[in-house]
This record gives structure tokens, C-alpha cells and sequence, in this order.
């Protein structure tokens, strides 16, 4: 597809109004491309929102890689403190725990790793777990499991957006929800 037939998806996000490229994922099925890798006005805005619904807590965690502006912008603006379960272990870490996981974006089973000196002193500590966007919830509950072997009382689920069937979750706190994109619904 050429760029002059690239499709988008309109939105707006905490105050900020954003055109989402609309992405393959399946013959049956598009999404709306939602990146926030390098854009500090929409991570801004998005942490402040998320801030004021999202429960008192003393460290936020975040899966590498799109997660982590937000969880930083958070962390700046609240509890001065998150963690990355990273993709891969690094040289620097030490007694690394870890849980596999798929999800929407991936073509394949993922590991997510963390290292002891990110989860050593988090055991009892309120913990909010964020992302991006929540989808199926596979990453979810993989981070879910890793704060379960540390110790660490989720307090909270947060997310920019909600995508899919995880609107309707009462678990999750999210700005806007996202629709999946079936493609004989968008032709029809």
C-alpha cells in the first residue's frame, strides 16, 4: 500500500487529537496503529490524565518497549519510581526472574525479564501496572505474574487505551477506547 492510500483512524486523547495509521493484523482484521515512542505531548498529557484516576501507589511497572515513556512521564509526575520488564536479559542483570507472553502485535511467544535489582526492595509495595494499549490482556496478566513472584500488591491497571473487548473490563483504568477494525465491517 502507497502512502497516498495509507488509511487512518481519528482520535483524541486527553486533549490531544491524533490520526492513528490503520494496520494489518490478520485477512480478517486491522488496528489502529497507536504509538507513543516520540511523542512527548500526547505521553505528557496522557500520564497527567491517567494520574488522576489511577490509585495511590509506590512503583509503576512497564513491559519494554512502547510502555515506557508513559511509565516514566507517570513516575516523573507521581512516585518517582517504575521499572521495565525488558524483552531479553541484559548483562547487567542479576538473578533475573521471568514469565512468557504473546501478544496482538507479536508474532510469536516473548519473555519478559526482570532483574533483581529492579524488583529486590518491591516486595509489600503498591504496584500499578501500565501501558499503552491493553488488548487481549496477555501482557497484562504476564506482568500480573511477575509482580506475583516478587511480592508486589497490584493496586491498579492502567492504560491509555482499551482495545477491543477490553473496553468493557472493570478491572483496567483507560482514556478511550480503541476498536478493532474487521475488515467486512469496513466495507460493508
Amino acid at each position: 500500500m502507497s502512502d497516498s492510500e495509507q488509511r487512518y483512524y481519528h482520535i483524541d486523547i486527553a486533549g490531544c487529537s491524533r490520526e492513528l495509521p490503520i494496520c494489518p493484523i490478520s485477512d480478517e482484521m486491522d488496528i489502529a496503529g497507536f504509538v507513543m515512542l516520540g511523542d512527548v505531548e500526547i505521553t505528557e498529557h496522557t500520564a497527567a490524565a491517567l494520574l488522576k484516576k489511577c490509585p495511590p501507589h509506590d512503583v509503576i511497572i512497564t513491559a519494554e518497549t512502547k510502555g515506557i515513556p508513559l511509565a516514566y512521564e507517570m513516575a516523573r509526575q507521581g512516585c518517582r519510581k517504575y521499572v521495565v520488564a525488558r524483552k531479553s536479559v541484559k548483562a547487567y542483570m542479576r538473578n533475573p526472574i521471568h514469565v512468557e507472553v504473546k501478544s496482538i502485535t507479536t508474532d510469536h511467544v516473548q519473555k519478559l525479564y526482570l532483574a533483581e535489582d529492579d524488583y529486590k526492595d518491591l516486595d509489600g509495595k503498591r504496584v500499578l501496572i501500565v501501558d499503552d494499549v491493553i488488548s487481549t490482556g496477555e501482557s497484562l496478566a504476564a506482568i500480573e505474574s511477575l509482580v506475583s513472584q516478587f511480592g508486589g500488591n497490584i493496586v491498579g491497571r492502567a492504560c491509555v487505551l482499551a482495545e477491543g473487548d477490553a473496553m468493557d473490563r472493570k478491572d483496567i483504568i483507560f482514556l478511550e477506547p480503541l476498536p478493532l477494525l474487521f475488515k467486512n465491517e469496513a466495507q460493508a
